[in-house]
Order: C-alpha cells, then sequence, then structure tokens
C-alpha cells in the first residue's frame, strides 16, 4: 500500500479489532474481545495505531523478555510521531514507565537518563544541580530517545539537532541482549538517528553544560523582501532564531530570538530589519492565546524555560493538528522558501502555521543534517488530512532542485527512490540495519516502504 493511502486509512478509518492496551507482561495472550477494546491513537490524533498488542513494563530486564519473546514489535514513546514509524503489525512496547534520571555525572558532565524520559520531565532537576542541554526543541514534551532517534531538532546556526548531544545509548537487540553504543563505537554514527531499526533503547547519555539563562524577544511583520536581504544575519542574531509565517501578506509574521544571557546579547531595539516588538506574548497561531508559550519581552529565565515555544505543563502548540517538515541545504534557504510562497494560495487554507529553523550539520548517516548546515521549513496544518496529503508532492517538488529531505517522524511523501538517493550512507545504513536485526523483529509497514 502506498503510503498516501496507508495514511487516509489509518486516519479515516477506525475499524474494530485494531488496537487496545494490553498491559501485562505475561506471556498469556490477549483475548479477542480486550484487543477490540479501545481504540489507540497518536498524540495529535491523526493516526490510530495498528499494533495488537501494547506492553508496558516497568523495568529493563521485563523489556528484554519482551523483546526475546515476542515477534513484530516496536518501541512506543511520548506518540508525538504523525505517521506508523513507532506502529507494529503485531506488538508495541511502552517506554513510559521508564521515565527516570539515572545518573548526573557532575564531573564528566553528563546525564543518564531512562528511554522515556521527556526532555520536560527532567530539565527541571537538571538546572537545579547547576547544568543544562545546550538545545531543546519547540516541544519539552517529548521522549529523549524518540527525538534522538529521528533527528528531531531546535534551533540555532551553531546547535546541531538534540542527537548531536548523545555520548551513548543502551538498546535491548533482538535476542533480548543489551548492546551500548558510544561515540567511540563505529555503529554510533547510524544507531543514534536509528528510526528505530536496530533496537529498543532503554537509556540514554546525553552532554551537558553550565546552567545558562535566556531572554525571549519576539517582533511582528517582516517583509520577504527584507528576510531574501537580510536572512544570514537574521537568523545569526540569537542563540535560537525562529520565523513564523502563514504564507498571507508577502511577510514573515512573527520572529522568535532567544539570546543567551552569557553571551552579552546586543539590544535589538524595537524595529528589526522593519518588523516592530511585540508588546505582550504571542503564540506562534497569532490570535491564540500565548498562556501556554514560554515567556517573551525579553525577561530572562531558565533555558528550559526559554528554548522551547512551549511550556511542560500545558497542552503544547494547537492541539489538533497535522505536521510536515522539509530540510534543504542553509545557503538554499532563501530560494527554497521563495519556492513555497509561489504556492502560498494552495498552502494557506490548510495551514495553521509554518515555522523556519536553522541546524548546524552533524555525522549522523541517516540526518537530514548530515554534512550540512540546514535550514528546515515546518508546515504545522489543519486536520485536514487528505487536503494535507495531496498538497505534500506539490511542496517536495518545489523544493526538489535543493534535494529536500522530510522529518522522519512527519508527514511526507517523497518516493523511497529519491529519498535513499539524497542519504550518501543510505546503502551502509541498511546493510547495518540488516546485520543488527536480520530476522526483521523491529520492521514494520514504515521501514518497509522508506528503508528496506
Amino acid at each position: 500500500m502506498k503510503r498516501i493511502e496507508f495514511l487516509k486509512t489509518s486516519s479515516l478509518v477506525l475499524v474494530g479489532g485494531i488496537a487496545s492496551p494490553f498491559l501485562s507482561c505475561s506471556p498469556k495472550k490477549p483475548q479477542m474481545e480486550e484487543i477490540q477494546a479501545e481504540i489507540r491513537k497518536n498524540w495529535a490524533g491523526n493516526y490510530t495505531y495498528q499494533a495488537k498488542n501494547l506492553y508496558e513494563p516497568t523495568s529493563v530486564e521485563e523489556i528484554q523478555d519482551l523483546v526475546k519473546k515476542l515477534g513484530k514489535q516496536k518501541a512506543l514513546g511520548s506518540k508525538h510521531c504523525f505517521n506508523n514509524i513507532a506502529d507494529s503489525p503485531e506488538n508495541q512496547i511502552s517506554t513510559r514507565n521508564l521515565n527516570k534520571v539515572l545518573n548526573i555525572d557532575e564531573e564528566q558532565k553528563t546525564v543518564t537518563v531512562e528511554a522515556g524520559a521527556r526532555y520536560g520531565d527532567f530539565a527541571e532537576e537538571l538546572d537545579a544541580r547547576g547544568f543544562a542541554l545546550a538545545n531543546l526543541a519547540s516541544l519539552p514534551h517529548i521522549t529523549v530517545a524518540g527525538a534522538c532517534a529521528t533527528a528531531t531538532h531546535g534551533s540555532g546556526v551553531k546547535n546541531g539537532n538534540l542527537a548531536t548531544q548523545v555520548i551513548s545509548i543502551e538498546l535491548v537487540t533482538p535476542s533480548g541482549e543489551l548492546a551500548t553504543i558510544d561515540r567511540s563505537h563505529k555503529d554510533f554514527p547510524a544507531v543514534v538517528v536509528g528510526l528505530g531499526a536496530f533496537g529498543i533503547i532503554t537509556k540514554v547519555t546525553l552532554a551537558i553544560e553550565d546552567t545558562f539563562q535566556v531572554k525571549q524577544h519576539v517582533f511582528l511583520n517582516l517583509s520577504l523582501d527584507a528576510l531574501e536581504a537580510n536572512f544570514d544575519t537574521i537568523m545569526s542574531s540569537g542563540y535560537s532564531v525562529s520565523l513564523f509565517t502563514d504564507w498571507t501578506n508577502k511577510n514573515i509574521s512573527e520572529i522568535w530570538i532567544k539570546s543567551r544571557i552569557d553571551e552579552n546579547p546586543a539590544d535589538l531595539g524595537s524595529d528589526f530589519y522593519g518588523a516592530k516588538a511585540a508588546t505582550e506574548n504571542i503564540h506562534p497561531i497569532l490570535g491564540l492565546s500565548a498562556e501556554n508559550c514560554s515567556e517573551q519581552m525579553g525577561v530572562p529565565g531558565p533555558w528550559y524555560n526559554r528554548l522551547p515555544h512551549f511550556k511542560m505543563g500545558f497542552t503544547p502548540s494547537a492541539g489538533e493538528e497535522l505536521q510536515s517538515e522539509f530540510f534543504i541545504p542553509r545557503e538554499n534557504a532563501v530560494a527554497g522558501i521563495m519556492a513555497i510562497e509561489k504556492l502560498n494560495n494552495e498552502i494557506s487554507p490548510q495551514l495553521l502555521i509554518t515555522e523556519v529553523r536553522t541546524i548546524a550539520a552533524d555525522n549522523f548517516w541517516m540526518s537530514p543534517c548530515y554534512q550540512q548546515d540546514s535550514v528546515s521549513i515546518h508546515f504545522t496544518w489543519k486536520q485536514k488530512t487528505e487536503e494535507v496529503l495531496s498538497l505534500l508532492p506539490k511542496i517536495e517538488a518545489a523544493l526538489a532542485p535543493f534535494s529536500v529531505k522530510p522529518h522522519w517522524g512527519k508527514l511526507f511523501e517523497l518516493d523511497p527512490t529519491t529519498l535513499h538517493q539524497r542519504y550518501e550512507k543510505f546503502p551502509d545504513f541498511l546493510a547495518l540495519a540488516k546485520k543488527y536485526d536480520p530476522n526483521g523483529k523491529f520492521r514494520n509497514a514504515y521501514l518497509d516502504l522508506n528503508i528496506y
């Protein structure tokens, strides 16, 4: 089944027996009535999981036992992906009960967390100990393991995606054995951004640094002409910079500039290349309440309360939505933005907001930023699946001259052959995935379509 057909079916049709939580780790097979009892969806509600069984182990040992005895299986984290990457034809193993901080090594400057830990779960504790992570994504609600495995990112011309903070990971292999892959291991560049192909991650060790404070300023209504003439300077004006637009009025509706206090940031004033300073806190989607957004107006605060766009204790973003994201070389940023602008009349009716961010190059084989400083163009869509899926090929075609790559955890339509050609290390990744999982225990419809 093609990707577009599969996602339409999963999004629009709810059938008995799709899935239900099977909370026991007992080897006893659940009865059919239990399987049909409840339908499970991802965070946004656009995807219905097909896996018949869901297990929620409370220890690494239980995960090892499950991996060893079960057939087809996938790990399930915070359920923030918008496609079927975390689904399985048979079994899902949730990591939500493995969410603890295991160790903060002050001398080596590392933190080790269980795979189900979300960034917002431990950031405050880390800060209280005097430490910070270098960067965070827009949402603190996502798990460390899932974010790194899909090359999820924040913003900043010097900031790599979140996987660049990884020192080592521990994962359960198909045989149920534990394997530790650190930066000295030859497979590290493949396994960290591993798309779930190598095993089930049980813990992650991240690099940390001394804590720091951040202030955030928002500017409104930057013309595309001003952006075209000053793109690099604008995106370098803070530690982390995001542009928001709905592709109407030929402008950038909001610029969010996050600056580290310890870097003695310059005063940005009230006029930023023609954009005017906001006079109150703003949501990325104009008209929505900013109550759940991180503090703005230049008020300093700890890194974990400023680098994300949204607070941990609130429903993130808009709630019911779809998301797509596309990466192109940073040198082609303006050309890519202008190519999308030509589709504005088709995009705007289906869109909630677009965000443009910068990400530094990395060395992970399946990262969209592999050895390439990149710009991402992110689309938060209204939850109108059929209309959005019909638009994606047009966006991908517009960005094709720049060898566009999609975010692995969001919606895209790029055909697998083209996708493979755009990843220099794809043949090596595929060979290694087959070596780690020769019988395809961790394979699913997503990997079969996009990788295998």
